[in-house]
């Protein structure tokens, strides 16, 4: 199995690439004089961004606001340049996995290839001896970068919708539930 690993990176940004509706998502890790970039669909890169939120805003309500997570993405951690060129794709990820590492107040994401077993019938799978290890991309960074990688990405989903003020969660057609209110916008930012 391949492992990926970046401790941290240099780089770390999801993008997409081509026109919207039409478009290819990608999570791009860089350091140590190598890039790794792995497909993904947009729907993951949002969830993936939900979750980072949800697991900092977790950390930081349990240590009663003595860990070192911010609450916002800070200003100067904003990536806003384009993906790396050339866009190589190293694996399309199937499954990932977050953890929160307390030793060294970072935060651990896993991109786990997908293989052909996501999709294969049981009856068609071969024995587990026989499967190749599934790539992995292992990306560890820091709390303010992890909060300043979900903005980026949830921007990146966005794709020409307005972000929320607020939160930075995109504005849509169903309407917007900010997660810094816990409710809807008042005024009818909702929409």
């Amino acid at each position: 199995m391949p492992v990926f690993d970046y401790d941290p990176p240099d780089r770390f940004v999801a993008g997409a690439v081509g026109q919207p509706g039409a478009r290819a998502f990608f999570l791009q890790a860089r350091g140590q004089g190598r890039i790794t970039t792995v497909a993904l669909e947009k729907f993951q890169v949002a969830v993936l961004a939900d979750r980072l939120d949800e697991l900092l805003d977790e950390v930081l309500r349990r240590s009663g606001g003595r860990a070192p997570v911010p609450a916002m993405a800070p200003a100067e951690l904003a990536d806003e340049g384009p993906l790396d060129l050339p866009i190589d794709e190293d694996f399309r990820v199937g499954t990932m996995a977050l953890a929160w590492d307390p030793e060294t107040a970072q935060v651990i994401i896993e991109a786990q290839e997908a293989t052909e077993d996501d999709e294969a019938d049981e009856e068609d799978e071969p024995p587990l001896d026989d499967r190749p290890e599934p790539a992995v991309l292992r990306v560890r960074i820091s709390a303010a970068a992890a909060r300043a990688f979900s903005r980026r990405a949830l921007e990146v989903v966005a794709a020409g919708r307005p972000p929320c003020p607020l939160c930075g969660r995109p504005l849509d057609s169903e309407g917007h539930i900010c997660v810094r209110l816990n409710g809807h916008h008042p005024g009818g930012l909702s929409a």
